[in-house]
């Protein structure tokens, strides 16, 4: 009998000590999981077509030759090379790059294939700045939502949208072989060859926008995941001889774009990134002096309120190496806690500052409605 009260006990015990080391792991722990972030509001974030759009922008170049040729490329690693076109850069060792902030670059072609219509440019400046994710390890199919970007300068399609509407598709344009391509609902025309084709939910580039049809609204892209072995390859150890090189084009000489369609896309593109919240970008789009007699904090609080900007109207003068840029814009302002909107006249001046076409300063006026 005194053995069965023992063995109650015993057990009795140790349900006592399993409760007490249960309740100490739970104030241990507990306040632990409620500090941090809830499990289902833990996802991948999804940025709109608009953010994407810009954010890809930011990345992509314009490239052009001594001879006329213009494309588009864009950066993917962080020592500032340049995915493109071979036949955007064929036979130079040196090209013109003009970024979306409208620097003007000399780029080194370190990689060329005279078969597949690939290579990479290396421009020291843009190391650093930031680069495009690739998707490198799967295939886009048919029916995903791209979109194709091309020169930043808008001087052809910038920005257009469609899908991946073939898969697998080959073709030759002398001396190029072009093997399972993407067939894209979105035209390539010139200037946006070297351009990425992007993911249109993701950001991530899928291919180089490479050929069209003509007079049609089928284009053609060498899917990344076919040459990124390729393209690393150069990036890790850049070619010491290009094929087809001559003396003649060993260097290039940068003749600066004409100021009046710089300074409009500039004055543009400052207000693609106040539209999008992007006022650290928008900010560093000012000359330095501007900036020494404007803060940082200052100029993000003249903005935070404003919504949907839209140019209504520009007008450009040129003044020696200035220019004057006239525009009418109307916006949406938070006053008093409601949005009301407003129409302004605003005049920038835009020239180079540390050899950067900047804004240099601006005046305004409310316009009346």
């Amino acid at each position: 009998m005194k053995w069965r009260v023992l063995l109650v006990s015993v057990v009795i015990l140790l349900m006592i000590g399993s409760g007490a080391f249960t309740y100490l792991e739970i104030v241990r722990n507990v306040p632990k999981q409620l500090n941090s972030p809830p499990l289902l509001a833990i996802g991948e974030h999804t940025k709109s077509l608009k953010d994407i759009i810009f954010e890809t922008q930011k990345h992509v170049v314009m490239i052009s030759t001594e001879d006329g040729t213009q494309g588009s490329g864009f950066i993917y690693n962080e020592l500032g090379d340049l995915i493109t076109n071979a036949h955007v850069v064929a036979g130079y060792s040196k090209v013109k790059v003009i970024t979306a902030d409208t620097r003007e670059l000399v780029g080194e072609v370190i990689g060329i294939s005279t078969e597949t219509d690939v290579a990479v440019v290396r421009v020291e400046e843009l190391a650093n700045t930031g680069s495009l994710p690739l998707v490198r390890f799967e295939k886009a199919s048919v029916g995903d939502e791209v979109i194709s970007i091309g020169s930043p300068l808008g001087y052809q399609n910038t920005v257009t949208t469609g899908m991946i509407s073939g898969v697998g598709r080959s073709l030759q344009i002398e001396p190029y072989i072009y093997n399972d391509l993407y067939q894209i609902s979105t035209p390539i025309s010139h200037g946006n060859s070297g351009g990425p084709l992007v993911d249109a939910h993701t950001g991530q580039v899928l291919g180089i926008n490479s050929a069209g049809l003509e007079n049609s609204s089928i284009g053609f892209s060498i899917p990344i995941v076919n040459v990124i072995a390729l393209i690393e390859g150069w990036s890790n150890e850049p070619m010491v001889m290009l094929p087809g090189i001559n003396l003649n084009n060993a260097s290039t000489t940068i003749e600066q774009a004409p100021i009046d369609e710089m300074s409009s896309y500039l004055v543009k593109h400052f207000y693609e990134a106040i539209n999008l919240g992007d006022y650290v970008y928008a900010y560093s789009l000012l000359a330095g002096s501007w900036q020494e007699s404007l803060s940082y904090v200052k100029f993000r609080d003249m903005y935070k309120d404003i919504r949907n900007v839209t140019i209504d109207d520009e007008h450009i003068t040129v003044d020696k190496e200035d220019a004057n840029v006239t525009i009418v814009i109307s916006y949406n302002e938070r006053i008093n806690g409601a949005y009301e909107l407003v129409k302004q006249q605003i005049t920038y001046r835009v020239g180079y500052h540390n050899e950067q076409l900047r804004l240099l300063s601006s005046k305004g006026k409310i316009v009346a409605q």
